[in-house]
């Protein structure tokens, strides 16, 4: 790892099928490491609030605006922190234009369409940031781990996947889209925690233990989707997330980046309005 790393050095480079040219994996990333931490957790959430301020600031001249659209991805296994991160780097976002959706398992009724009906409906509408927590990809990891679809299935699933998310860039939406890699000893700490504490029994689902067993297919399995679908125009990107501040303030910096890359300003002001008094 460089010196002085850069968000990039972090982003998963797009594998043409046809070509096979980049490579990729996640085992080269190390989820321990904690290169955008400033030293310490109390300056890590100092630097989370001051994001946290930018962010508000920039997504109230986005829902203004009402033209572009942002879309969050955060995908992990579980204990990652998906819930963690949303409530860590949103706490001080304003809630108007905010949207999160947690993507579970399909209902009957969704299961009886294609993979990306239930998404298309929750994709972001103008002037709003959508999180998803979970998303599509859990319809091609989960079923490619315990073998309910075959390679060909699997690689139809990414190319749709691929052309879904070029459909929404295509009509203004930025999109980022976050691994949370944790590792198989971290997790096992807060699986063992959650049990400790009677407070959080709630939390705990005895299928976690089942994906636990299943660790070296899951690595494996988002390894391949990640290099199937991490393109320039929605790119993915791993984030060492065993320290749960480091985590949230990567996680921060790279929306940060987005958004001010957007270059967003308020509407115009409205001539009509102008010296109007109110009695």
């Amino acid at each position: 790892m460089a010196k002085n790393p850069e968000l990039d050095d972090f982003r998963v480079p797009y594998i043409d099928e046809g070509k096979k040219a980049a490579k990729f994996a996640l085992s080269d990333f190390d989820p321990g490491v904690k290169p955008f931490s400033t030293g310490s957790k109390d300056g890590d959430r100092d630097r989370l609030a001051a994001i946290g301020a930018q962010l508000n600031n920039l997504q109230e001249r986005l829902h203004a605006q009402r033209v572009r659209r942002v879309l969050l991805v955060l995908q992990g296994m579980d204990t990652s922190g998906k819930d963690g991160t949303i409530r860590a780097v949103f706490r001080d976002v304003d809630p108007l234009g905010l949207h999160i959706v947690p993507f579970k398992a399909p209902s009957v009724i969704e299961a009886a369409h294609d993979f990306l009906w239930r998404v298309h409906a929750q994709a972001p509408a103008a002037g709003e940031l959508t999180i998803f927590n979970r998303s599509h990809y859990e319809d091609v990891l989960v079923p490619r781990v315990l073998r309910e679809i075959d390679a060909d299935e699997c690689a139809r699933r990414y190319r749709q996947i691929r052309e879904f998310e070029a459909l929404l860039v295509d009509s203004g939406t930025t999109i980022i889209k976050c691994m949370l890699h944790i590792s198989k000893d971290e997790q096992r700490r807060r699986l063992q925690a959650r049990i400790d504490d009677p407070t959080k029994h709630w939390k705990f689902d005895v299928a976690d233990l089942d994906a636990r067993k299943l660790w070296d297919r899951y690595q494996g399995a988002y390894q391949d989707a990640l290099a199937a679908t991490s393109t320039d125009y929605a790119p993915w990107y791993v984030i060492p997330a065993d320290s749960k501040t480091h985590r949230n303030v990567m996680v921060g910096e790279l929306l940060l980046r987005a958004f001010e890359g957007l270059k967003l300003e308020y509407p115009p002001a409205k001539d009509s309005l102008k010296g109007l008094k109110i009695e």
